[in-house]
């Protein structure tokens, strides 16, 4: 059997302060002049806040194809709807992940008129075989997602393996992991992750050192660290305080991108069909 090969840091990123929907304040850290793109994952939104003015106007209905988009509240409550009925609340601990396909109009807004909104959006992309899929969610509360403790290190599980538990997301066209982890001081945690996959690490609390030995680097709050290629990443937490990250990774699909908003297709004019078909209320 091969030794394990760890992955190291690629490069570090650093998020932009930017505004969507109707003007909620949020950092755009995928989707933005240093990281357009790190394939499959298209954009990463990190939204976190006590003041209700940032966020209280939320995302009113928009359009979406050929992608999926993955929310996960860490705190706040937020109320989503579509045009094809679907409804629902997803609150602190909970997760969408919602397949766009061949199209959907949905809102996000939020469930509370103050108090602190936090989480993450991630925009993943489809092959080109799935873009027209018909739209589905995977929704899950807090209680359906496994939460393991080893060594004192929390893992909550959204997608993937960790210790023999697995995530209740599914995807086959690009097999995504997605943890979020709690390093006390000190503490460290390692996970294995399928060579070839494109993987990152965001710090949202904290710092972490990735790596192994002298070959080791530290990824500062809210900050992204690409990871380098290799079969398992070693994550250390902060020597002082608890640092808390997202670990995701997914296999890349190597396939043209061809994406303009809310719309992510393979070429030119299967874009312009896009807007065609939502300008004709066809989604």
């Amino acid at each position: 059997m091969n030794a394990p090969s760890p992955r190291g840091i690629a490069c570090l990123v650093r998020g932009l302060p930017t505004a969507d929907g109707a003007g909620v304040k949020l950092t755009r850290v995928i989707g933005q002049p240093q990281l357009p793109d790190l394939d499959p994952f298209l954009m990463l939104d990190e939204f976190g806040t006590d003041n209700p003015d940032d966020y209280i106007a939320g995302f009113p209905d928009h359009p979406h194809r050929g992608f999926e988009t993955v929310t996960y509240m860490i705190d706040g409550r937020m109320r989503h709807r579509d045009n094809h009925g679907h409804e629902g609340v997803l609150e602190p601990g909970g997760v969408q992940w919602m397949t766009a396909g061949s199209g959907i109009v949905h809102s996000e807004m939020p469930e509370q008129q103050s108090g602190r909104m936090r989480g993450f959006q991630l925009w993943i992309n489809l092959p080109a075989r799935d873009k027209m899929t018909p739209p589905r969610y995977q929704e899950f509360a807090r209680e359906q997602i496994a939460q393991l403790e080893i060594h004192g290190v929390r893992v909550k599980v959204i997608a993937g393996a960790v210790a023999g538990s697995v995530g209740p997301v599914t995807q086959p066209a690009t097999d995504p992991t997605y943890l979020d982890i709690e390093l006390p001081a000190g503490h460290e945690f390692t996970q294995a992750l399928p060579s070839g996959h494109a993987a990152f690490v965001y710090a949202y609390e904290g710092e972490a050192r990735i790596g192994v030995g002298d070959k080791a680097d530290t990824v500062h709050a809210h900050e992204l660290a690409v990871l380098t290629d290799g079969t398992e990443v070693r994550i250390e937490g902060g020597a002082k305080t608890r640092t808390r990250v997202i670990l995701v990774a997914g296999r890349p699909l190597r396939e043209p991108v061809a994406k303009y908003g809310p719309f992510v297709m393979n070429t030119r004019a299967e874009l312009m069909q896009a807007f065609e078909d939502f300008q004709n209320g066809r989604f």
